[in-house]
C-alpha cells in the first residue's frame, strides 16, 4: 500500500477483510497459542525458517495489523508492538548493548524515560550520557568509544520543543551509531523522523496513537537502512545466536534484522507482550489519527496564543508562536502543526502550580498525554518528582512549569476553563 497516502494508510495499512468469516474489522485473537500444520512447520517457525504465529507473546494476526500499519505511517520495514513505550525502549536497548556499554540521551526527555535510563538501565550494566539535545555539537561531545546509540525526542515531552533530528542524525551516523527517536508526541501525522535520519522510532502507543486514553502500547519501528556489520559494535546482530543454533541475524534477515532481533530475541525472552484486545484499540484509535492531530494542533495553538497574553502567565513554550525558539524547526519538520503539548510559567512557582491542578475543571489532572480529552499535570510535583532540580530544569519541569495535553473540546472551553483555574490559582 506505499503508492497511498498517509489519511488512507492509517485506515487501511496491514488490515484486510477476515478470509474466514469476512469480517471488514480486524478481528480480536484473543488466543494465547496457534495449532501447527504438522511437525515440520512447528519445526520450521520455531527455526526462523517461516514466519507465522506460534505463540502470542511472540506474534499474534491482531497485533501484526497494528505493527504493519505503525510501520506503514512512519516509512519503515517493520515494526514491532509490545506492552508500552517504555518495554519498546526496554527492548531497543537490550538489542544494541552489551554489559559496560553506553549511549548518548538528550536531556530534554518525559521523566520516566529520564528515571528508566539514569537508574534501572544501570541494572544491566548500560550507561547514559546526558547531552543536551537543542545543538547537535552537544551529541557530538558526549559521544565516547562505548557509545552504542543517540536517543532523542522529536518533540520534547513536557516542553514540546522540537528537535534537529537531521543535525544529531548526521552525528550518529559520523560515529557509525543508530539515531533513535521517540515520535510519541507528533506521531508520524506530523512527524516522520525516519525521513530526516533516524535508523529506529519508537512510540508509547498509549499516547497518540491510540488517542483515547484505554489501552497501553508501545511500538518500535525499524527503518531498515543501518549498516549494523559495520565496525563490529552489535554482536547480537551480526553475531551467531546461540539460542538459534548460529543464525546470524543480520546476514539472514538484512534490512529487517533489527526489528526481528527485538521480537525472538528480546519479546521472546523478556515478555512485555501487547494483549490482542489493546492492539485492536490502537488500531481503531490510528483510524482516526489524521484528524485527531490536526485538530489537536490547531485548537493548542489558539490556546497557546491566549496564555502567552495572560497577566498570571510569565511565559509559554509552544513551537506554534512564532516567537518560540523552535518555531524555525516547527516550519521545516511539521508544518501541519505543532501537536497538542504545551507548557507554560505559572506566576507564583510551586505553589500556584498545585493549586491550578487542583482547582481547575473540565481538564482532567493525570499522568497521561494523547487523550481525546484535554488533561493538565504539574511536573515538578508528578512525573518528574523524582529527578533533582537540575535534571527538572533541564528537562523543562522547572517548579512554575505548567503541561496541557489539548484534547478534542471546543477550544473556547478549553480556554474558559484555564481562565477560571488561573484565577484561583
Amino acid at each position: 500500500m506505499s503508492d497511498f497516502k498517509f489519511d488512507t494508510l492509517a485506515v487501511h495499512a496491514g488490515a484486510k477483510p477476515d478470509p474466514t468469516t469476512g469480517a471488514r474489522a480486524t478481528p480480536i485473537f484473543q488466543t494465547t497459542s496457534f495449532v501447527f500444520d504438522d511437525v515440520e512447520h512447528a519445526a520450521s517457525l520455531f527455526g526462523l525458517q517461516a514466519f507465522g504465529n506460534i505463540y502470542t507473546r511472540i506474534t499474534n494476526p491482531t497485533t501484526a495489523v497494528l505493527e504493519e500499519r505503525v510501520a506503514a505511517l512512519e516509512g519503515g520495514v517493520a515494526a514491532l508492538a509490545v506492552a508500552s513505550g517504555h518495554a519498546a525502549q526496554m527492548l531497543v536497548f537490550h538489542t544494541l548493548m552489551m554489559p559496560g556499554d553506553r549511549f548518548v540521551a538528550a536531556t530534554q526527555l518525559y521523566g520516566g524515560s529520564i528515571t528508566q535510563f539514569g537508574h534501572s538501565f544501570q541494572k544491566f550494566d548500560w550507561h547514559v550520557d546526558w547531552a543536551d539535545a537543542t545543538d547537535a555539537a552537544n551529541i557530538k561531545k558526549a559521544i565516547g568509544p562505548k557509545t552504542k546509540a543517540v536517543f532523542i525526542e522529536s518533540m520534547a515531552n513536557p516542553s514540546g520543543r522540537i528537535i534537529d533530528i537531521a543535525a544529531i542524525a548526521a552525528v550518529a551516523h559520523e560515529a557509525g551509531i543508530p539515531l533513535i527517536v521517540d515520535n510519541t508526541l507528533a506521531s508520524p501525522y506530523l512527524i516522520r523522523p525516519i525521513e530526516h535520519g533516524a535508523d529506529i522510532v519508537v512510540h508509547s502507543a498509549t499516547k497518540f496513537l491510540g488517542g483515547h486514553g484505554n489501552s497501553m502500547g508501545g511500538i518500535i519501528v525499524d527503518a531498515g537502512k543501518f549498516d549494523w556489520s559495520k565496525g563490529n559494535k552489535f554482536p547480537t546482530l551480526t553475531e551467531p545466536t546461540a539460542s538459534y543454533h548460529g543464525l546470524k541475524i543480520y546476514e539472514t534477515f538484512g534490512a529487517i534484522s533489527f526489528a526481528i532481533a527485538c521480537r525472538v530475541l528480546g519479546l521472546r525472552d523478556l515478555g512485555p507482550a501487547i494483549s490482542p484486545f489493546n492492539a485492536f484499540m490502537i488500531i481503531t484509535g490510528i483510524e482516526t489519527l489524521h484528524l485527531r492531530m490536526q485538530r489537536h494542533s490547531d485548537s493548542a495553538l489558539k490556546v497557546a496564543k491566549h496564555l502567552k497574553a495572560h497577566p498570571k502567565v510569565t511565559w509559554v513554550s509552544y513551537a506554534g508562536l512564532e516567537d518560540d525558539p523552535s518555531h524555525a524547526l516547527q516550519k521545516k519538520y511539521a508544518p501541519k502543526g505543532s501537536g497538542a503539548i504545551m507548557t507554560f510559567g505559572i506566576k507564583g512557582g510551586y505553589d500556584s502550580g498545585v493549586k491550578l491542578v487542583n482547582g481547575i475543571e473540565l481538564l482532567s489532572h493525570l499522568a497521561n498525554i494523547g487523550d481525546t480529552r484535554s488533561l493538565i499535570i504539574h511536573p515538578a510535583s508528578t512525573t518528574h518528582r523524582q529527578l533533582s532540580d537540575e535534571q527538572k530544569k533541564s528537562a523543562s519541569a522547572g517548579p512554575d512549569v505548567v503541561r496541557l495535553s489539548i484534547g478534542l473540546e471546543d477550544a473556547d472551553d478549553i480556554i474558559a476553563a484555564l481562565d477560571k483555574g488561573l484565577a484561583g490559582a
